[in-house]
C-alpha cells in the first residue's frame, strides 16, 4: 500500500553553522549517520513507500545524497524556491500530495511507531493529527490544549500571558494531514507556518484536529546543545528504550494529599498547591525514564461542586507549577463519578458505582495500555488505603505516604509494601533505596533456588519487612515465584498473652503447623492466616489466604523467625537460608518510639514500651544471630 511522507528539508540551519561544515541541515551528522538518512530509514521501516522532500538551501547536496544512498523508500525532491513557511511549502506542493500524508520536519530526530500513529489518525477520522508530548520547559514553549474527546481546542504560542494556566502539551512537529483539509487554504499568502498560522486557523474554522500524545522520542536538533543532547540520547540507548515496543516502567500518583495539600475537596485552581519537594521528585523520575501518571478520584464533578472546565484549570495549574521546575506528567486520569446521592447540585448521570473510582483499577489499566506499562516493575504512590488497595489489585508496588490522610482513612483493608514520609521520600525509595537493597541482597539471591525457604529475623524496626518485600520483588524479576509470610500475623491478642517474653506474644506453633506440609512433604498448600491489628491489639483468625506451591520460594520474616523450631525439610533439595538483620540501636530506638507515637502513645508511654520490649526481646533474639547464613545492616539506606 502506498504511503507518503513529506519532509520539510529546506532550512539553512543558521544556528548550526559551526557544525554543518557547508552541509545543509538535513545532512547534519547525528551519531555517525546523516539525520535525513535516519528519517528515511525509519519511514521505510514503518511502511512508507514515498518521501517527498521539499528542499531549498543547498538542494544539490540533498539531491546528490538521495541519489547515492541505498534507501528502501522512493525519494522525490522539490525545490520550493523562496521561503514560504512550513505550511506554505506544503501548500505549494499540493498537486503532488497524496490524499493522506505525514509531515516531518527536517531538523527532528525521532523514533516513533508511525504505523500506530497513522492507524489512530485513520480511526479518529480527523482532518489532521498532531503528535504531542510534555516537556521540561512548557513555560517557554508553544502549547496545545485538548478537549475531553482528544480534539485540539486551542494553540497558545510563547510568550504566554502572565498568570495563564496551560496544559503541558507541546507540538512536536510531526503531523498526519488529509489533503482535502488543506484545499480551502490554498489561496493564503505566504509565509505560512503550520503551528502559528494554519492549524489555529483550521481549529477556528471548525476543522477537526486531533492530538496524539506519546512518550516516544522526538527532539529537534536545531542548536549545537540540542544536537549534542540528542546524540548523547542515541549513545546511551535512551532513544531505543522509549520505543513503544518496549514495556515502560511507571509511577502512578494519587493527587490530593499526595502531590498537593489536602484541604478538603479542591474545587477551584486557587485552592491547589503542590506539596514541598513534589516537583523536584517528579523531575527525578522523569530523568530516570519513568513514565509518570496521576490517577485521581474527583467526585466534585458528580457532586456538582466543580465543572470539567474547573478541573481542567486545576490540572493546568498542577502542570504549570511542575513545569516551572522542569518536571512533567505523561498522563492524567480522573474518575468523575460518585456512588452516593443527596448533594444539592449533583449530576445524576455521574452518581453511579463504577470500575474507575479507586480502589477500582480501570484508570490504572487504561493508563497502562496508553503508556505501554510493565506493571510488575511499576509503582503506585498514595496517601490512602484505597490507593494501596488499587495498587494491590492492579499488581503494582504500593507506597503509602504520611502526608494527606496518611493511611488513616480506614476505607479499605489493605497493607502497603512501603511507608514513607512524602513524595520525595517515595522517589528516593524507588530510585535509590530499592536498587541499593537489590545490590545488598544479591549474594543471598544467588543462593536461592525454587522451593527454598528464607527466614529473616532480628529485633523490631531494623528493616526486616522492607528486606522481605524487596527480596520478593527481586525474585519476581528473576522469574522466581515466591510468597512472603509475616510472623506479625501470629501475634496473640493482648488479652491472650501469658508471660512477658517475646515468645509469649507470638503463636509460633501455629505458624510452624501451617507451613509444615509444604516444608516437610513438598506439598502445595492453601492456608488461612490470622491478622493482627496493632491499634486494637486484637488478632482475628482466618482472615487472609496464602496459596503456596511446592516450587515457590517462601520468605518468612519477623522478630522470632530464626527461633522457629522447624521440622526437617523435604525434598532434600529444599534449602533454608537464614538472614539476621542488625543495626544501630539509637536509630532503632528512634524508629520504635516514632511508630508508637504515630499510633497515639505519649512520649513517656512510648519510651516505656521501648524499654520493656528491649529487655524481653534483645537477650532472646540476639542469640539467633549465630544461626544466620547472612547478616545485613540497612540503616544507612533506610
Amino acid at each position: 500500500m502506498k504511503r507518503q511522507a513529506v519532509i520539510l528539508a529546506g532550512g539553512k540551519g543558521t544556528r548550526l553553522q559551526e557544525r554543518l561544515a557547508g552541509r545543509p541541515k538535513p545532512l547534519i551528522d547525528v551519531g555517525g549517520v546523516p539525520l535525513l538518512e535516519r528519517q528515511l530509514t525509519l519511514l521505510a521501516s514503518n511502511g512508507f513507500t514515498e518521501a517527498l522532500l521539499l528542499v531549498n538551501h543547498a538542494a544539490d547536496q540533498i539531491e546528490a545524497f538521495c541519489a547515492s544512498a541505498r534507501l528502501e523508500i522512493s525519494v522525490t525532491t522539490i525545490n520550493d524556491g523562496d521561503a514560504k513557511g512550513t505550511a506554505g511549502a506544503v501548500l505549494s506542493a499540493y498537486s503532488q500530495l497524496d490524499e493522506r500524508f505525514l509531515v516531518v520536519y527536517g531538523d527532528t530526530l525521532f523514533d516513533v511507531d508511525l504505523e500506530r500513529f497513522w492507524r489512530v489518525h485513520v480511526e479518529a477520522a480527523a482532518e489532521a493529527t498532531l503528535f504531542l508530548h510534555p516537556n521540561d520547559h512548557p513555560n517557554d514553549s508553544d502549547l496545545v490544549a485538548l478537549g475531553h474527546s482528544g480534539n485540539i481546542t486551542g494553540f497558545y504560542g510563547y510568550p504566554h500571558p502572565a498568570g495563564s494556566l496551560l496544559p503541558n502539551l507541546v507540538n512536536a512537529a510531526l503531523y498526519i494531514v488529509e489533503r482535502q483539509a488543506l484545499s480551502r487554504w490554498l489561496q493564503q499568502s505566504f509565509p505560512l507556518d503550520f503551528a502559528k498560522d494554519l492549524f489555529p486557523a483550521m481549529v477556528a474554522a471548525g476543522q477537526r484536529l486531533r492530538g496524539y500524545t506519546s512518550f516516544e522520542y522526538i527532539k529537534d536538533i536545531g542548536t549545537p546543545d540540542r544536537l549534542d543532547k540528542a546524540s548523547h540520547h542515541l549513545e546511551t540507548g535512551l532513544v531505543e528504550r522509549a520505543r513503544r515496543k518496549h514495556l515502560q516502567k511507571a509511577v502512578f500518583f494519587d493527587r490530593d494529599g499526595t502531590l498537593n495539600d489536602l484541604a478538603g475537596y479542591v474545587r477551584h485552581h486557587s485552592e491547589f498547591s503542590l506539596l514541598p519537594g513534589t516537583a523536584e521528585a517528579i523531575r527525578r523520575l522523569n530523568e530516570a525514564e519513568y513514565r509518570v501518571a496521576v490517577i485521581t478520584n474527583q467526585p466534585v464533578i458528580a457532586r456538582g461542586e466543580a465543572s470539567v472546565e474547573d478541573l481542567t484549570l486545576i490540572h493546568n495549574k498542577m502542570e504549570t507549577e511542575l513545569g516551572r521546575k522542569g518536571a512533567w506528567l505523561d498522563l492524567i486520569k480522573y474518575c468523575p463519578h460518585h456512588p452516593d446521592s443527596g448533594f444539592p447540585d449533583e449530576v445524576k448521570s455521574l452518581k453511579i458505582t463504577c470500575d474507575c473510582r479507586k480502589p477500582g483499577i480501570a484508570m490504572i489499566e487504561e493508563a497502562s495500555t496508553q503508556l505501554n506499562i510493565d506493571k510488575k516493575i511499576s509503582w503506585m504512590v498514595g496517601d490512602s488505603t484505597t490507593d494501596v488497595l488499587a495498587a494491590n489489585r492492579a499488581g503494582l508496588r504500593s507506597v503509602l505516604v504520611r502526608t494527606g490522610e496518611g493511611g488513616l482513612d480506614h476505607r479499605a483493608n489493605a497493607r502497603p509494601d512501603v511507608i514513607v514520609d512524602d513524595v520525595a521520600a517515595a522517589t528516593r525509595f524507588i530510585l535509590d533505596v530499592y536498587p541499593s537493597l537489590c545490590i545488598v541482597l544479591e549474594p543471598l539471591v544467588r543462593k536461592i533456588r525454587p522451593g527454598d525457604l528464607v527466614m529473616i529475623g532480628g529485633c523490631a524496626k531494623l528493616g526486616k519487612t522492607t528486606i522481605a518485600t524487596v527480596l520478593s520483588w527481586f525474585l519476581n524479576e528473576k522469574q522466581y515465584s515466591n510468597r512472603v509470610l509475616e510472623l506479625d500475623c501470629f501475634i496473640r491478642s493482648a488479652t491472650s498473652r501469658d508471660g512477658g517474653s517475646v515468645f509469649s506474644r507470638y503463636e509460633l506453633e501455629l505458624a510452624i503447623e501451617l507451613i509444615s506440609p509444604w516444608l516437610s512433604n513438598g506439598e502445595s498448600i492453601a492456608i488461612d492466616l490470622p491478622r493482627y491489628d496493632r491499634e486494637t491489639q486484637v488478632r482475628t483468625l482466618a482472615v487472609d489466604h496464602l496459596q503456596l506451591e511446592s516450587t515457590d520460594v517462601l520468605i518468612v520474616e519477623g522478630v522470632p523467625a530464626l527461633s522457629m523450631m522447624l521440622p526437617p525439610s523435604r525434598p532434600q533439595s529444599r534449602s533454608i537460608h537464614r538472614v539476621w538483620v542488625t543495626g544501630d540501636e539509637r536509630r532503632r530506638r528512634h524508629r520504635v518510639i516514632q511508630t508508637l507515637r504515630d499510633r497515639g502513645e505519649g512520649q513517656a508511654e512510648a519510651l516505656a514500651i521501648y524499654e520493656s520490649r528491649r529487655l524481653d526481646e534483645d537477650a532472646y533474639i540476639a542469640a539467633d544471630a549465630v544461626k544466620a547464613d547472612f547478616r545485613f545492616c540497612v540503616d544507612d539506606l533506610l
